[in-house]
Formats: C-alpha cells, sequence, structure tokens
C-alpha cells in the first residue's frame, strides 16, 4: 500500500526534474526565471491596476483618455487581425498596418488590465499568435536602404519600435496566457526577435544614437516581461563583441562607433545628455528617444528598483523633461534644431507619456499638470492617474518658459544652445541661438544660428529637414536627397558662410571633433538680455563671434534684436549671411534689379537650391527691408557698404521634384573681406487689420544704424530713432567677466563701462 501510493508520487517528481533538465538546456533565459516576478510590472502595476478601478468615473481627464482608447481598440478589434508580409517603405500599406497593430496592441494590454474584459486578453493574443507564425520564416525586409534593415519594417528602429510597445502588451497579458503559449511566443517570437535586433544587428544595437536607445529598450523591456538576466544584461552594457568597422557610417553619414566607446542603454543615457539634461541630437529627436528612455526606467524602477535609473547622472532623464519642454515655442512645437519636421510638438504621444512620468516620479511639479491639462489626455497607467488626479484637485501651476542656456554634450562642455524669451506683456518674442557640438548624424553644419519666433510664429526660420515623414509618396517617407544638398549645408542656416562652402566642409568626421564656445550668457538684466558665442573650426584661419541681444526701449513697441558678428580672417574671402523671413516683401531702402531669367545662385553646397530674384546695393550706409508676416511687421536694418551685394534668394533651385519649400532670404554679402563685422537690427512693430484694412505703426522705428567705435576688443554702435533719440550698445570681445571696467574714447569724449556690455542712453 505503501509503494502504491508512493509511485505516482514519484513519477511526477521525476517529471519535474526531466521538465527543469529541458529548460536549462534551452539556455541560461530559461534557467533565470523568477517565481517572484508579478505582472503587470512595467508600466502598469498590480497596485496601480488596483488604485484605477478605485477612482474609475472620478477623474475626467484619465476617463475621458479611456474611454478613446476603448473606442479606437473595439473598432480593431471589429476590422479583425492583419498581419500582412512586409514590403513597404514608411507610409505604405504594410508598414503602417504593423505599426498600428504596435500601438493597438498596447492599449488592448492595458484595457484588459483596466477593464477585466477578456476580449481584449485574447486579440492580444492571437494577434501575437499570427506574429509568432510568421516571424521564423521572415526574411529581411525586402527594402535595400537602411544600413541594418529590418523584419516587421524596412529598418530595425521600426522594428525595435514594435518590441517596445509589444512587450508592455505581452506583460499584461501574461497571466492570462498558459504556459505554453508564453513558451511558444518567447521561443518563436520574442527571443528570435530580440536576437536579430541585437546579435545579428550590431550595427545597429551597439552605438550611441537614438536607434540605438530604441533597441536597447526593446530588448530590455522584453527581458524584464521574461525574467531573463543574460538579454538584460545586454540591453543595459550592449554586446561584448560585435565586430564592427570602425569606418562603417549609417544612411546620414554617420559613424557607427567610436573607437572605445561604451554602448548599452546606460551608455545611450549617459553620453547624449549635457548635465542639464540637453540631448545631442536637438528637440525633434529628443522627443522621439524620450519615448524608449522613460518607459524602460518606469519599467526598472518597477522591476529593479535597486538601479535608482531615475537618479542616474544626477537624475539628468527627469531634468530633461523640463529641458524638452522649453525647446518649444508658444504654440508648444519644438524647435527645429538639426534634423527635424516642423509642427513636431509637446502634444505628442511621447511627451504625453514623459509629462506624466516626469509628475509621477520627479517629486508632483504641479507645472507639469497645466501641460497635461492642454494636452488633453494622460496615459493609462500608474503615471496617468497620478497626473488626472493632479487635474481633477486644481494643484496645476503654470509653465513658465524662461530664457535659459543649455549646455551640450556628456559633461556639458561641447557649447550648447541658448534661448532669449522677452515675455512681455504683449506677444513674447524668442531668440534661439545654435553654438552646439555636430548632434550626431542628425546634426547640421550650423555653427551660430538663429531662428527667431513671435507668439508661437517662425518670423526668422531654420529650415529643418528634408522629409516628408511616412507620405510614402516622397521618398517613401524617408529622408530625401535634398536633406543632403540643402537641410544640411550652412547657407540654408542663418548664420556666416565663407567662399560658398559649408562649415566643415560639410564633412561629419570634422564637424564631430568640434563645437562652438560660449563666451557670454547674461539674463539678469531683463531689459538687456545677452548671448555670444564663438567659433573658431568651422573654417580653417577664420575666428566667427555672433553676439544677439534683446533690448527694451521705451521707444520701441517691442524689444529689438541686436545682432553682431564679428568675422576676423588670415586672408580675404567672401562672406554671405542670410537671412530667412516668413512672409511677403513690403519695402526696401534700396534699389535692385530683378533678372528676366532666374538662376541658380551656385553650384554646390546648398547654393544651386536658391534663386537669385534680385540683387542690389545701398550708399546710404544701411540695407533696410520690411516685411509683413501673420498681420505683423518686421524690418531688418543692417549696416553695409556700398561695396555689399544685397541679395533676394528663394528656395527651390534644381528641385525639380519641388521636395524643398519654396521660401524666400535675404543675404548680405562681403566680397575679399578678411577683418569685418556684420551688424543688424530686427524690430516687430505694428499689425495689420484685413477686416477693417488698417496699417498701424507699419514703418521702422531705426533711422539710422551705425558703428561708431571698433577695434580688436570693443566695439560701440549708436541706434539713432525716428524721433531723434539716441542709444550706444558697447561690447568687449576680449573680456567678458562682469566685474572688469572699460573705456573708448569717441570724438575726444570717455565712455566707461563695467561688465562685457553698456546701453548708453544719449
Amino acid at each position: 500500500m505503501f509503494l502504491k501510493n508512493k509511485i505516482p508520487f514519484i513519477l511526477v517528481a521525476l517529471l519535474l526534474i526531466v521538465a527543469s533538465c529541458k529548460a536549462q538546456s534551452k539556455g541560461i533565459s530559461n534557467a533565470k526565471k523568477s517565481s517572484k516576478q508579478e505582472h503587470p510590472s512595467l508600466i502598469l502595476t498590480k497596485t496601480g491596476v488596483e488604485n484605477i478601478k478605485a477612482q474609475l468615473g472620478t477623474v475626467p481627464l484619465f476617463d475621458k483618455t479611456l474611454a478613446k482608447v476603448k473606442a479606437e481598440v473595439d473598432a480593431d478589434i471589429l476590422n479583425g487581425i492583419e498581419v500582412p508580409i512586409p514590403k513597404d517603405f514608411s507610409g505604405g500599406y504594410t508598414h503602417e498596418r504593423h505599426k498600428r497593430n504596435f500601438l493597438i496592441l498596447q492599449k488592448a494590454g492595458i484595457l484588459y488590465q483596466i477593464l477585466d474584459d477578456e476580449k481584449y486578453a485574447n486579440y492580444v493574443k492571437e494577434l501575437l499568435l499570427e506574429y509568432a507564425r510568421i516571424y521564423p520564416t521572415l526574411p529581411v525586409h525586402p527594402q535595400t536602404r537602411s544600413y541594418a534593415r529590418g523584419k516587421l519594417f524596412w529598418q530595425c528602429l521600426n522594428d525595435s519600435n514594435w518590441l517596445v510597445y509589444v512587450s508592455q502588451a505581452y506583460d499584461c497579458v501574461y497571466n492570462y496566457l498558459t504556459e505554453k503559449e508564453r513558451s511558444h511566443l518567447e521561443e518563436n517570437l520574442f527571443k528570435p526577435f530580440a536576437k536579430f535586433i541585437s546579435v545579428e544587428n550590431p550595427q545597429f544595437f551597439n552605438r550611441v544614437h537614438n536607434h540605438s536607445t530604441w533597441g536597447n529598450v526593446a530588448v530590455g523591456m522584453i527581458a524584464l516581461v521574461m525574467d531573463d538576466a543574460e538579454l538584460l544584461e545586454i540591453a543595459l552594457h550592449g554586446l561584448k563583441t560585435d565586430n564592427i568597422d570602425p569606418n562603417a557610417k549609417d544612411n546620414d553619414g554617420g559613424f557607427i562607433k567610436k573607437k572605445g566607446q561604451k554602448v548599452g542603454f546606460l551608455a545611450n543615457l549617459e553620453e547624449p545628455f549635457s548635465p542639464d539634461g540637453y540631448y545631442t541630437e536637438g528637440p525633434y529627436y529628443q522627443r522621439y528617444a524620450m519615448y524608449p528612455f522613460l518607459v524602460f526606467a518606469e519599467a526598472l524602477q518597477n522591476v529593479k528598483p535597486e538601479l535608482k535609473i531615475f537618479e542616474y547622472k544626477d537624475g539628468v532623464l527627469l531634468k530633461s523633461i523640463n529641458i524638452l519642454l522649453h525647446l518649444t515655442d508658444a504654440k508648444g512645437n519644438f524647435f527645429p534644431l538639426n534634423d527635424a519636421q516642423k509642427g513636431m510638438s509637446y502634444y505628442s504621444r511621447e511627451l504625453v507619456s514623459a509629462v506624466n512620468i516626469g509628475y509621477y516620479y520627479g517629486g508632483n511639479k504641479t507645472n507639469l499638470l497645466s501641460i497635461a491639462k492642454a494636452q488633453g489626455e494622460v496615459s493609462l497607467d500608474d503615471a496617468g492617474l497620478s497626473v488626472a488626479l493632479g487635474v481633477r484637485n486644481g494643484l496645476e501651476t503654470p509653465f513658465i518658459k524662461k530664457s535659459i542656456d543649455l549646455s551640450d554634450g556628456k559633461n556639458g562642455d561641447e557649447g550648447g544652445v541658448a534661448i532669449l524669451r522677452t515675455n512681455s506683456t504683449k506677444d513674447a518674442l524668442t531668440l534661439v541661438m545654435k553654438y552646439s557640438a555636430q548632434g550626431l548624424s542628425h546634426g547640421h553644419y550650423d555653427k551660430l544660428s538663429f531662428s527667431y519666433y513671435e507668439d508661437g510664429n517662425e518670423v526668422v526660420q531654420d529650415y529643418g529637414m528634408a522629409r516628408f515623414v511616412n507620405i510614402q509618396q516622397k521618398g517613401g517617407g524617408n529622408y530625401l536627397k535634398e536633406n543632403t544638398t540643402w537641410a544640411k549645408q550652412t547657407i540654408a542656416h542663418n548664420t556666416i558662410n565663407q567662399d560658398e562652402t559649408s562649415h566643415f566642409g560639410g564633412d561629419f568626421e570634422t564637424g564631430s571633433l568640434h563645437h562652438s564656445e560660449k563666451y557670454l550668457f547674461d539674463v539678469s538684466n531683463p531689459n538687456i538680455q545677452v548671448v555670444s558665442a564663438t567659433e573658431t573650426n568651422a573654417y580653417p584661419g577664420t575666428e566667427l563671434h555672433r553676439t544677439m541681444v534683446f533690448i527694451k526701449n521705451d521707444s520701441f513697441e517691442n524689444p529689438y534684436l541686436l545682432d553682431i558678428i564679428k568675422v576676423h580672417a588670415e586672408s580675404e574671402h567672401q562672406f554671405d549671411l542670410p537671412y530667412y523671413y516668413l512672409g511677403q516683401l513690403i519695402a526696401t531702402n534700396f534699389k535692385y534689379t530683378t533678372p528676366e531669367t532666374l538662376k541658380p545662385l551656385g553650384t554646390k553646397n546648398g547654393y544651386q537650391h536658391l534663386w537669385s530674384e534680385a540683387e542690389g546695393t545701398s550708399e546710404s550706409g544701411n540695407a533696410k527691408i520690411s516685411w509683413l508676416n501673420k498681420d505683423r511687421f518686421y524690418t531688418l536694418t543692417s549696416v553695409v557698404s556700398n561695396n555689399d551685394d544685397l541679395i533676394f534668394a528663394r528656395i527651390g533651385a534644381n528641385d525639380p521634384n519641388f521636395n524643398l519649400r519654396r521660401d524666400a532670404g535675404f543675404i548680405i554679402r562681403k566680397k575679399n573681406s578678411k577683418d569685418t563685422y556684420f551688424i543688424s537690427v530686427l524690430e516687430s512693430h505694428g499689425h495689420y487689420n484685413p477686416v477693417s484694412e488698417a496699417a498701424v505703426n507699419a514703418f521702422s522705428n531705426i533711422k539710422k544704424l551705425e558703428v561708431v567705435y571698433s577695434d580688436d576688443s570693443y566695439i560701440a554702435l549708436v541706434i539713432e530713432t525716428e524721433s531723434a533719440g539716441k542709444s550706444m550698445f558697447t561690447f568687449s570681445f576680449k573680456d567678458n567677466s562682469k566685474n572688469n571696467t572699460h573705456q573708448i574714447k569717441i570724438e575726444e569724449k570717455a565712455y566707461p563701462w563695467k561688465g562685457p556690455y553698456h546701453l548708453f542712453h544719449m
């Protein structure tokens, strides 16, 4: 009797041992499973789900988002499961279907957790099983443009997007699935998927770039769900060996990897962010990368709190959210630094998630609630609930964007980006001056460039990138060749061009070795805000020093912008300074001629894309142009000689496919120059009412702009107004100390001052 009862027990024990051996034979992944792993645990937690359920129906912003997501997912479920064989670029049917699938999968998983409705879990299961059915037989994507082709998409980057989102769905339905179903999905879909974007594509995975951030996070997220320590180690620290060719470049011309460079998620968190939280690729790609950065950080905080990921590099991730919000205009659009599509804003899904995570893990800063309220939705998770509760309880305070100087580079010593804001009682004026590092492969050759805004409207623009994202008719939605031949070139930006060549010769490797240097940033006096920076490597033998100043003067309707560029060259060159103004030209104070036949301004380095529409000169010492934009008047007054060429140009030459916008530019050209200055004042004034057809204050207030003193160390400029008022701005190029005193003599009169600059009222 004893043996008879014991036999079944022995058989069960043997079966368990055999099963254990089989699991171990499949590798370290199964061997390191933990029975304590809870699900969900990435962006949703079990406790968080309970809190959400308890608050449903009482938190308007959360309830509104939930209803919207439910309607969207329900419609997709009715449409049925679609998993097409991949063939298209961005914007094409298969690309967009797989993209929609990963977004819906993530949302369906969340709905299952919150609503306890098994139809959502079943939909996730069936869709994942279909992917598991086709994935083992999929070749690499048939489109061959990418340096790292994916399987579901034309590049591994989008495959990684898929896995980041789908990992969250898998986490939400993990306990709904049987052990057999989980094993099937992991062995036939998730592990091969993670291997493909990492081990099989090290040139994509083992680098510092927003691409690899997505790859690292994709592997890390699925590792956390599967409790796979080996995969998590790869995600955090990269592959130990990769055999990447040291000369290998990506599709944007950037080097894949530098010698001795650390890789993995932590390296991508360490190197591209400055201590301030500025991301070297620029705000457009920072926005894109913030989603993987933050959701993985959130998941690590929930599953591996001992890593203290939100404290890494002095809390740089949480800092970066605040900085990214500052890198927007009055309408919430990101400034288009480097490669950037205009119109991308903090209303994007990435920033909804970022604001929620920043609030939840960053000390419940109430100014973030005002952004969330404007966004009108929250993430359906623990962080989103906390934000929705804060908004419901009326805790929000305004998010005030101030003038700010942001350092670039890992250690904050590779130049930066400065933003000056007037914060006037009327429409705020905003200046963005870029003196940063190259910005990896998405960087442009535009040291000391600037853009200028009023009330969120571009006045003097940065072109952005030449790409129509996800519009299939335009190059498959990918970067167009004009991004290289125009948008990245120096002449496409509002900065100095020497001899019709781009900074660093348009060479990425050279540009990556250098950065501009901050000379001065001072906003201590709201009536005089100054940013000044130097560039000594863009053109060998030439030094550039640009100083831009917002000056508030009661004689002017709005603060005006003073632009001073000092050029010192060892030999004579041609220097061009373009201003890409938006709007309709109204008037000039000089004569110009227009050709009967348009010709390109040059043959290469971006000049081939500019039509020369008119040319003139000025003998008055000043060149003045006025234009109308968004019912506001603007006037640019520049100090010129009668030898300077004044060129009206328009983008669009040598562009047979109309890939470029036909925007206007005004170029000041100085020929055969060594030591010279470009001095201008930009005024915002008056307005035009198309209903009453009335123009108010339509004329410039500047009667004369004059350089009254200049040498290697100082410059003095006199600004005379139409009302006969005068002011003089002095600046020291050699001494930026706030405590040192200076003095110059003009017509035997001494002008002393303290600090690097001063405004004299005469």
